[in-house]
């Protein structure tokens, strides 16, 4: 299993995004299906979040059709989108040395500025 960690902070003033309103999801862009969901995670009194997800879950992953997944993050407030990060084209896991993931293995995607 793998920990992705994002962090939000409102912009102007460096205190973190929290509350229960809050979620962000974790999902997988997908050309020619329906971007595949792949977890989600409140955020704490720092405003971060971990999603923990295994990489074989990944549809399609090493079938040779979209061969590497591009990630992205949904953060939520209440049922609406707050902010959308950019797509990581092509995470290549095995590059990353994730392929022998390790119990508590974190992938930090970044701090991010919101309104």
């Amino acid at each position: 299993e793998l920990c992705v960690k994002v962090r939000f902070i409102k912009k102007g003033t460096d205190a973190p995004v929290t509350g229960q309103q809050y979620t962000v999801r974790l999902y997988d862009r997908d050309i020619f299906l329906d971007d595949e969901y792949l977890g989600h995670a409140k955020l704490n009194e720092r405003g971060e979040a971990r999603i923990h997800f295994s990489p074989t879950e990944i549809r399609n992953y090493h079938l040779g059709f979209e061969e590497l997944p591009d990630l992205y993050i949904l953060l939520f407030r209440g049922n609406t989108v707050h902010f959308q990060s950019k797509v990581w084209d092509n995470v290549d896991f095995e590059k990353l040395n994730l392929q022998e993931i390790k119990e508590g293995t974190e992938l930090n995607f970044g701090t991010f500025l919101v309104d």
